[in-house]
């Protein structure tokens, strides 16, 4: 054969390989309003930044050569903002993406390749499962997976997972193991699709209620992000890539502040209502504080007494743990528990400082949180705050009550412990407080004076709960002007950029998802 002929076959090869599922399918993608795998690379990554691997991969099924071009899986190397990437996309038009050995394989080396160069990992998933019949059998269960790519993971690099479709077992297995996990409102990801379920149970369920955005972003906690298209789903991946380092061994990206950041901050304590049961939006709190338009808010949904945000102040990436009075009072409950501790592991795998906003009347409490595990919970939460290496400041803004304190940073579990004016610290809120320890005393005395009593008991407690006593034996570092806040945070982390930017990552073994 001539070069000539080699090189018109390799053409041939090649242009077989991106026509993917052929012409008729891709346009009932099209019709659809759905991107193609290559299509959602192209949209995702920096203008001809795509170094395809694998691109001649075909099924090892003999008979099953030809209808599976690149065999399922669009994967290779990139660029995001300049950064570069790894980035795998399942081609639903071949055989439904569907996993084989040969896609397996590909899609472990690039794993594999990207954890050892320090490169983000980027799994667009949209796919059914484990293909059949290659699978069956003893040779064929035996010969699939690699359990260094399905099951063990140490976060050195970020991975994102963008679920786009019905996906079932390994893409769902992928977002599980993932850092953030992106997912479209049409998707649906679980163990086993519908079809598979009603033929092995006889339940019947539809793709949406199995494992759709309901069941992952408000239920599991699963889900970090939701999108309306395709489209707006990959905007959130590139965004997310933005707050985080390529690595374990680098500081997360500077970027430059914008204008406008911090000019509101001599309002910030107008934002806090007085009463300690009225509500507001910590939201709002967190905005003041943070670099205009750099407030990222992962599971929003999920966990909904307290928030997690990466954000950024005076340009640096820092993650926020903030109570939510609007919901539940602040009272944080088991899903909140798990969702700050996936956070915090998160920020100290990536040597991204913390932020702890207290405002919280302790832990919600009863049968159902009984039986929902929140004891363990707490203390698990306890357990990785504990080992966080990263830089941690606690700011105190208004009521902090019990365990809840120490869980939020109170304590010797922040390097900067501080509290605003309007700071409320004590082991419960004083109004049951009182009811404890004098509901007695109070109950004897004649229904004239009671009233007054308990008024002039409730006032003394309020006023030993305001911060001073802790700050006059140290155990506050410094109760600061609300004002202060943003430029007391900015000048922290410049001292502590001065020792070094990078933690000791004692959570990057901790599981993805509990």
């Amino acid at each position: 054969m001539s070069w000539d002929e080699r090189m018109k076959d390799f053409e041939a090869r090649r242009e077989r390989a991106r026509a993917m599922g052929g012409p008729e399918r891709l346009a009932k993608r099209r019709a659809e309003g759905r991107l193609n795998a290559r299509e959602r690379i192209e949209r995702l990554v920096d203008v001809g930044s795509f170094m395809e691997l694998g691109t001649f991969n075909v099924s090892d099924m003999p008979g099953d050569e030809e209808k599976t071009p690149a065999d399922s899986k669009v994967a290779g190397l990139a660029k995001i903002d300049g950064r570069p990437v790894a980035v795998s996309s399942n081609d639903f038009t071949v055989m439904a993406a569907t996993s084989s050995r040969v896609a397996s394989h590909k899609e472990a080396k690039l794993k594999a390749l990207a954890t050892k160069r320090g490169v983000p990992i980027v799994y667009l998933a949209e796919a059914g499962g484990a293909r059949m019949p290659d699978i069956m059998g003893s040779a064929g269960i035996a010969s699939f997976g690699n359990s260094t790519y399905y099951g063990t993971r140490r976060r050195q690099v970020p991975m994102v997972t963008a679920v786009l479709g019905q996906s079932y077992g390994l893409p769902t297995w992928n977002a599980c193991l993932s850092d953030i996990v992106v997912m479209w409102t049409g998707a649906s990801m679980a163990v086993s699709g519908p079809r598979v379920l009603e033929l092995a149970t006889g339940e019947r369920v539809s793709a949406e209620d199995l494992g759709g955005v309901k069941v992952h972003a408000e239920e599991t906690g699963f889900a970090d992000l939701v999108g309306e298209t395709d489209e707006e789903c990959l905007a959130l991946v590139q965004r997310a890539l933005s707050y985080l380092p390529s690595h374990a061994g680098q500081a997360p990206p500077r970027a430059a502040v914008p204008t406008g950041s911090g000019s509101q901050m001599e309002t910030i304590a107008d934002l806090v209502p007085e009463s300690r049961s009225r509500a507001y939006d910590m939201r709002r709190v967190i905005e003041r504080l943070a670099d205009v338009g750099f407030v990222f808010e992962l599971k929003p949904r999920f966990g909904r007494a307290i928030l997690t945000c990466l954000t950024r102040i005076g340009g640096r990436v820092v993650g926020v743990v903030a109570n939510q009075p609007m919901y539940k009072a602040g009272a944080c409950d088991a899903d909140g528990c798990d969702k700050v501790i996936s956070f915090l592991c998160l920020c100290d795998s990536f040597n991204v400082p913390l932020l702890f906003l207290h405002d919280i009347p302790g832990f919600f409490i009863g049968r159902e949180a009984e039986r929902q595990g929140v004891p363990g919970k707490i203390i698990n939460w306890m357990e990785a705050l504990g080992q966080v290496s990263v830089p941690r400041i606690s700011i105190i803004v208004r009521k902090t009550y019990g365990q809840a304190y120490f869980n939020m940073g109170g304590g010797d579990y922040s390097d900067l412990l501080l509290a605003w004016p309007t700071a409320d610290m004590s082991f419960m809120d004083p109004d049951t407080g009182v009811n404890v320890v004098h509901g007695a005393a109070l109950g004897a005395l004649d229904p004239s004076e009671r009233a007054a009593r308990r008024k002039e008991l409730l006032e003394q407690w309020e006023w030993d709960t305001l911060p001073y006593g802790a700050a006059a034996r140290h155990l506050v570092h410094e109760v600061i002007a609300p004002a202060q806040t943003r430029d007391v945070i900015i000048q922290f982390l410049d001292t502590w950029e001065s020792r070094g930017t990078i933690g000791q990552h004692h959570l990057a073994n901790w599981p993805t998802k509990f």
